[in-house]
């Protein structure tokens, strides 16, 4: 049976202290009238301090006092990290006497009564390592880890200090303040940094200056989504005028693969997909500067597109990602966009999980789904990695966002009372799966959610036309779902474009253009994973979501359609629940995971201040005459009762829900 650390010292010092207690009961009885000592259970802390090694022989000194000693019959352990950019924290194993008389005599000591732990500058970590350092091996500190060190010493530039003339003018002009503060970061870290702006901030614009400031490095290659690639090629055009067309290239089949290798092309955008079809083309063009649009796509470091990626940008002097959302919904998600930016900081996806994501080892590996050490990890993302705004810091014309939640009819949705039943098994099952059971749970409790919804989501539509005059998104995951508020938009004689999955990009541009431009046109109809991220659809005034999603990040990226850079008006982001479905587990899980974000400072929202409705029903009067009620009893920006929560969520816990890294890809390519 395998032992720990601490228990294989444990033992060790045991019987040290019992061949001490033999040979004291032998000098003992040499000496008649010599009792044992009171501290004979007691190591004396001078003879660790000279000599780490304890010699059971040794003679002992009376004299010293009771508080100097260390218990040798118990092991104190201890775990540092950072609390802020200049301040630590000590979190040790048990309350231990002689630790406590070392914190005291830190100079910058400080106890937090809340978490009842002291912390200390970071001014002082050596002496406060160097005093704990005797007492060894009683108590022990696990250090600060090296590559925390190494960023809290790094002096990097000044961004107030970096000129910004070797920008092109044309784009140079262009940038906001905002943006150029982005900008002046990226070069500071030497062109290798995230901009994770809030969605709608222009970080294509930022990407496109801290590139043109390393052109020297170029050629450039551009990742990003298939739906995205005429956008960028189009941008470079009107922001980078001195860049040639015809030496921009978009490798989209084997027959680009010339235009490529040539000498003269600057520029080459590739798709995810495409990358991982010719990484032998791309790293053999040797770029010298790499922008990654929608970085967080890199999630899973076992995916081929990731591993292609990190071969390639091995290469380049230059790595900046772009992402509005680099964690989704849990840290461990940003490992691999860490790891582009600083290959050699971090030794292994271990020893980051270890630290950050709560990991353990189990039976089937390592478990990566938890969080850890937390406000640690958002000191080196901000003084190291990335730079993030949120629209409320530096839109202030930008009106604010609201949300609302709807509960939908219950005697609109269509289940029998057998379907009700399977409903209720599907729940418990997925709630008792498997890891590798999960996938088939979830798609059959998901897609039977959705079926069941439709007409309750096609009545709600109906009612909306008739008192909303503007122009409004729809999102949704399953195709039937889709084609349902298609055929009821047909029905009532609406103007539309629908944008999913199968949609060519080159159409897509048409389409953004008539919605945004064309008065006649009042709706899109969009999938909520083909079209989330890249489309500026701000003439749109309400945002609703017909499905929900279990990742946060997808949800308020799909919201920022509308709520960006240039529009005018506040927005409304509205989610339509049905009672006895998959919604009753996702949307209260879903505040779980951005709690998680906001405390690594990716993401400033919450569900919590969500505005409670009910759909309006001829057939149910009661909902006129809702009696007064306790917000408590009620799952915040819901309708959904809390002991409703608690019998059917029960077992369920929010870090495992949807843990598996393809869970995202698996739905995003599921067309039901």
């Amino acid at each position: 049976m395998a032992c720990t650390k601490e228990e294989i010292e444990r033992k060790r010092l045991a019987a040290l202290q019992k061949i001490k207690n033999r040979t004291q009961s032998y000098q003992n009885k040499a000496t008649p009238g010599t009792s044992t000592s009171q501290h004979s259970v007691y190591g004396p802390l001078k003879e660790c301090s000279s000599n780490h090694s304890f010699h059971p022989y040794l003679k002992k000194e009376n004299s010293v006092p009771v508080d100097t000693f260390v218990p040798v019959t118990k092991v104190v352990s201890g775990a540092l990290s950072l609390v802020s950019e200049d301040r630590f924290e000590v979190n040790p194993s048990e309350f231990c006497s002689p630790l406590i008389n070392i914190f005291k005599s830190i100079p910058s000591k400080n106890y937090d009564s809340k978490s009842k732990l002291w912390n200390f500058s970071t001014a002082d970590y050596d002496e406060l390592i160097s005093k704990v350092a005797p007492l060894a091996p009683h108590i022990v500190l696990g250090p600060l880890p090296p590559y925390v060190l190494k960023i809290l010493k790094d002096k990097s530039m000044n961004p107030n200090l970096v000129d910004l003339s070797p920008i092109e003018a044309t784009l140079r002009n262009k940038l906001m303040p905002f943006q150029e503060e982005g900008v002046r970061f990226g070069i500071s870290r030497r062109g290798r940094c995230m901009i994770a702006d809030d969605m709608g901030l222009g970080k294509t614009f930022q990407a496109l200056a801290i590139a043109s400031f390393y052109k020297h490095n170029w050629p450039l290659l551009i990742v990003t989504t298939s739906s995205m690639r005429e956008t960028w090629q189009s941008k470079i055009h009107e922001l980078l005028p001195s860049v040639p067309m015809m030496n921009i290239v978009t490798l989209t089949t084997g027959k680009d693969a010339q235009l490529v290798a040539d000498r003269q092309t600057e520029v080459v955008i590739v798709s995810y997909k495409i990358t991982t079809m010719h990484t032998e083309l791309l790293k053999n063009k040797k770029f010298g500067t790499i922008i990654i649009d929608e970085s967080h796509y890199l999630k899973s470091h076992k995916a081929q597109c990731t591993i292609a990626l990190v071969s390639i940008a091995r290469q380049c002097s230059r790595a900046i990602l772009l992402s509005g959302t680099p964690a989704l919904s849990r840290p461990s998600e940003l490992y691999t966009q860490l790891a582009l930016i600083e290959p050699k900081l971090f030794s292994s996806y271990t020893e980051y999980g270890k630290r950050y994501c709560a990991g353990k080892q189990t039976n089937f590996g390592w478990d990566m789904s938890g969080q850890s050490n937390l406000a640690e990890l958002q000191v080196i993302l901000q003084k190291r990695f990335l730079i993030r705004r949120t629209k409320e810091q530096v839109l202030t014309t930008l009106e604010e966002k609201t949300r609302e939640s709807i509960l939908l009819d219950a005697s609109l949705l269509e289940f029998t009372k057998e379907e009700q039943k399977g409903l209720s098994q599907m729940a418990e099952a997925f709630k008792k799966s498997k890891s590798s059971e999960r996938h088939a749970a979830l798609l059959s409790f998901f897609s039977e959610s959705a079926k069941i919804k439709i007409p309750a989501i096609c009545k709600y539509l109906r009612q909306l036309l008739k008192d909303f005059s503007g122009k409004f998104l729809v999102f949704a995951h399953h195709r039937n779902v889709i084609d349902a508020i298609c055929s009821t938009l047909d029905e009532v004689g609406l103007h539309y474009i629908c944008i999913v999955g199968s949609t060519p990009p080159s159409t897509r541009a048409d389409l953004v253009d008539k919605f945004q431009h064309s008065e006649s046109c009042r709706c899109g109809v969009l999938s909520i994973t083909a079209a989330c991220s890249g489309l500026t659809l701000t003439a749109a005034d309400l945002v609703l979501f017909a499905e929900l999603h279990w990742n946060p990040g997808i949800l308020t990226q799909a919201e920022s359609r509308a709520h960006r850079i240039g529009r005018k008006g506040g927005v409304c982001a509205r989610y339509l629940l049905a009672h006895g479905t998959v919604d009753d587990h996702m949307w209260p899980l879903l505040q779980n995971k951005l709690s998680v974000l906001n405390n690594v400072g990716l993401s400033k929202d919450t569900f919590e201040d969500t505005t409670m409705k009910r759909q309006e029903s001829k057939t149910n009067i009661n909902q006129y005459l809702s009696p007064a009620r306790n917000k408590n009893d009620y799952i915040p920006g819901t309708n959904i009762r809390k002991n409703f929560e608690s019998v059917h969520t029960s077992g369920i816990q929010s870090d495992n829900f949807l843990d598996d890294e393809e869970g995202d890809e698996l739905l995003a390519n599921l067309d039901l």
